[in-house]
């Protein structure tokens, strides 16, 4: 893999000069390979960014080279790689703990107050900068991705209905035959309550059901179209409910096995921690090992069936064991 190089010298005073390089290669996404040696993969933008930074440190009066490179000895690409991984790791790691804050302060306010859920969307309008901001320089995609990305949309979802300004929209049918030949419309890069929800779909509603992905949170559906677990989705949260609960107490007729499976996916997706089953930890690792494994949506989908049709079993099979009366 050929990589860019950049090695330098930069004076010890005056000292905020150090600081500044150090905040312009950490803004680009280079990473340092050994002391004063930073690394990027060979990209026409990275080739631009490294070269005005080289400028930058001459005319401070620091030295700099930019060079091509190839890892031989000491460093190979798995390695260089895994420095960038870890890198986005901890900046994404770093966003989901301001939006787990961020949340939690939301969900403890009673308040309806216009001031207060227009500091939340601001909050989480900062969020999203950050958020692109780290993905713009993710050359190596993590699985932090997909989660923090689906944890800041169902955020939105959450303040729209907090705020009472939920647009008006269609009532989805609630006759199955209505619903079945239908496309069901979401965000692409599901996570875990999409992923669910699909499974519950094509287990409760329409075994045969389409999916199509999209990335406008507020898309208008078509006349075949159902949206789900979107801000004005036809099928979304409602009040302290994940989607899928939504979905599980209209089309599940009362199964009780499938409201413990509900209750997982509900502590997973809005991390409140109210039903705290022994199961919950390892679906989540699961769902966790699907999202990075597999970029295509349809595949994360198919494969948590797999996974939710094992845990319903499971619950099926423990209740079914325990004594009567």
């Amino acid at each position: 893999m050929d990589w860019l190089l950049l090695i330098h010298q930069i004076p010890a005073k005056p000292t905020y000069f150090r600081a500044k390089i150090w905040r312009r290669l950490q803004q680009i996404g280079a990473v340092p390979v050994k002391q004063a040696a930073y690394a990027m993969p060979r990209t026409e933008q990275a080739y631009e960014d490294l070269t005005w930074i080289v400028k930058e440190i001459i005319k401070g009066g620091g030295e700099a080279i930019l060079l091509e490179a190839r890892f031989q000895e000491g460093l190979d690409d798995t390695q260089v790689i895994n420095l960038f991984c870890e890198a986005r790791k901890r900046d994404y790691d770093k966003i989901a703990s301001e939006a787990r804050e961020l949340l939690a302060h939301c969900q403890n306010n009673n308040s309806r107050m216009s001031t207060d859920i227009l500091e939340y969307k601001s909050q989480l309008a900062k969020l999203r900068k950050g958020f692109a901001g780290i993905t713009a320089i993710d050359f190596f995609p993590v699985g932090e991705r997909a989660k923090v990305e689906a944890a800041l949309a169902d955020m939105e979802t959450i303040f729209q209905q907090k705020s009472g300004g939920r647009p008006a929209k269609t009532k989805a049918p609630e006759d199955l035959s209505a619903l079945t030949g239908k496309t069901w419309i979401t965000r692409a890069n599901v996570y875990v309550d999409r992923m669910a929800s699909a499974w519950l779909i094509q287990r409760y509603i329409d075994k045969d059901a389409t999916f199509r992905f999209v990335r406008d949170a507020h898309h208008t559906p078509g006349p075949d179209e159902i949206r789900f677990d979107m801000p004005v989705g036809e099928f979304t949260h409602e009040g302290d409910l994940c989607t899928f609960e939504v979905m599980a107490r209209q089309f599940g007729t009362g199964d009780q096995d499938l409201e413990q499976v509900a209750r997982i996916i509900h502590d997973i997706d809005l991390k409140d921690d109210a039903f705290n089953l022994p199961e919950t930890d390892g679906v989540h690792a699961l769902f966790d090992g699907i999202v990075a494994a597999e970029n295509d949506d349809l595949a994360r989908i198919q494969q948590t069936g797999v996974v939710l049709d094992g845990l319903l079993a499971f619950f099926k099979s423990k209740n079914s064991s325990k004594p009567k009366g």
